[in-house]
């Protein structure tokens, strides 16, 4: 279905009364049944948000109850400190910043039945796919932005939040879900017994269940060639481009995210001039809210965070826009160091 189509039947609000309401209704149902079913999750624990980083606050804080303690990750995404200090400075909760190794896994703690644990399933910006969090006795919030669908929300989980695009779909759109029996009180102010604010676009919700669909399809497919680039291109650079190294081990990491660490160079000059030549690439911290900011995730790995440059690597990328990509990092790296 075209964009323009998916518009023209959306329009209308699925809660009034008519014929468009009614199709645009089944439009909503059919869209919420497919995204939750890929997403491992009942339909009616699932809640669409037109600002996705409210996800962190409703999952998060819902879930103190003012005795709590909040445990969260050096490695987490910016939104889960923000809440933190939210937290903290209301006095709604005492904090415990986790400690991470130098693969970026969390390391071991003890937590209560009334604490709450914000736990990322994979890293954005590194790609480390995180331990599994097993017999915790607390409310667990999972951080699914970044993993999509490739990983489904462990039994023990009360909330969680996940992001379009993480599945190639339209920006603008989270996915909330709140597990049925979960102890959650709703954080925001409201009149009625809604999880969420409801001004999510119907637009962006069936366009987000039609690129989970032919996301999962192509996942299935595709998997084992994008590992297969990652590997190529880590053989190349680690041959070609002297004084790199890697955030991680291709073992254990998403293998659409390659993180790298090149000496010598200022992270943002390679970028430019790999933007030159067509070549997007990201550099700096994926999780604040600007990637010019110094990663957070490499400094709690003790990593250096200079010249630190990453790659995603898509579905429908071709061998030779890899070779392109490959050759121009090359290409770059060297005139940097030159100047």
């Amino acid at each position: 279905m075209a964009i323009p189509t998916i518009f023209e039947e959306s329009w209308p609000s699925p809660t009034k009364l008519g014929t468009d309401s009614r199709s645009a209704a089944i439009l909503l149902g059919e869209s919420r049944e497919t995204i939750a079913g890929h997403l491992g999750i009942r339909t009616d624990e699932l809640h669409f948000l037109g600002e996705p980083r409210l996800g962190f606050h409703l999952g998060i804080t819902g879930l103190t109850d003012g005795s709590s303690t909040f445990f969260h990750s050096a490695v987490d995404r910016e939104p889960a400190f923000a809440v933190a200090r939210y937290l903290e400075s209301q006095n709604l909760a005492k904090i415990s910043k986790l400690s991470v190794d130098s693969n970026g896994i969390i390391q071991d703690f003890e937590s209560a039945e009334n604490d709450v644990v914000s736990w990322q399933l994979i890293n954005g910006e590194t790609g480390v796919i995180q331990r599994e969090l097993v017999d915790s006795p607390s409310r667990i919030f999972y951080d699914a932005t970044s993993s999509g669908s490739r990983i489904t929300p462990p039994p023990n989980w009360s909330t969680a939040l996940w992001e379009s695009r993480a599945w190639a779909g339209p920006a603008g759109l989270g996915i909330f879900g709140l597990r049925t029996g979960a102890t959650w009180r709703n954080p925001l102010p409201h009149n009625d017994g809604k999880v969420v604010p409801g001004s999510a676009s119907l637009a962006l919700i069936v366009a987000s269940a039609l690129a989970i669909d032919s996301w999962v399809a192509d996942e299935k497919l595709l998997a084992q060639r994008i590992r297969d680039i990652n590997l190529r291109m880590r053989g190349f650079i680690s041959e070609r481009i002297t004084g790199t190294s890697f955030a991680t081990g291709i073992e254990n990491t998403a293998p659409h995210l390659l993180s790298l660490i090149i000496e010598g160079v200022d992270e943002q000059q390679v970028l430019a001039k790999l933007l030159e030549r067509s070549i997007h690439v990201d550099s700096g911290s994926a999780c604040t809210a600007t990637n010019m900011d110094t990663s957070h995730v490499l400094a709690a790995m003790k990593r250096s965070v200079k010249g630190n440059i990453r790659f995603t690597i898509h579905h429908e990328i071709t061998e030779d826009e890899v070779d392109l990509a490959l050759l121009a990092l090359q290409a770059v790296v060297e005139e940097v160091r030159e100047n």
